[in-house]
């Protein structure tokens, strides 16, 4: 008598089924695809740098702008507007070409009224306008 279950378990599998590895193809295709664009948005930059040093400060060229989160603007640490600040650095302009401003904004300070304080300052003619800012405690 012949025993046929153990011819079949002896026969080979002629054909293989490719359908599992297609569907985890097709599965590493969308979690590529869907994790590419976030990878490119959270990139962490390193700030170029230069061999070049800046030239150095002269103070008696610099002037110094402080507005805070209330619109008030100081010039020189004495209350100003915002057309006395450009009155008086056009006139600091016209005595000094060099002049360096630098710019000292409230935290708080909404993003617009710092770029009207920077809008008068291009009117005026400067072009050396720097913004302070504090190193953030680790």
């Amino acid at each position: 008598m012949r025993r046929y279950s153990q011819r079949q378990s002896l026969s080979t599998l002629s054909e293989i089924n490719i359908t599992p590895l297609l569907d985890l193809a097709f599965v590493l295709l969308i979690i590529f695809m869907i994790t590419t664009p976030l990878l490119e948005n959270s990139m962490s930059l390193v700030i170029p740098s230069s061999a070049e040093r800046n030239p150095p400060i002269n103070f008696a060229q610099l002037q110094t702008v402080s507005i805070d989160r209330n619109d008030v603007i100081q010039l020189n640490n004495e209350v100003v507007d915002l057309a006395g600040l450009s009155a008086r650095l056009s006139q600091s302009k016209r005595a000094n070409p060099d002049i360096a401003v630098i710019i000292r904004p409230d935290r708080e300070l909404p993003v617009q009224k710092l770029i009207t304080l920077m809008d008068a300052l291009q009117h005026t003619g400067i072009t050396k306008i720097g913004i302070a800012t504090r190193a953030e405690a680790k």
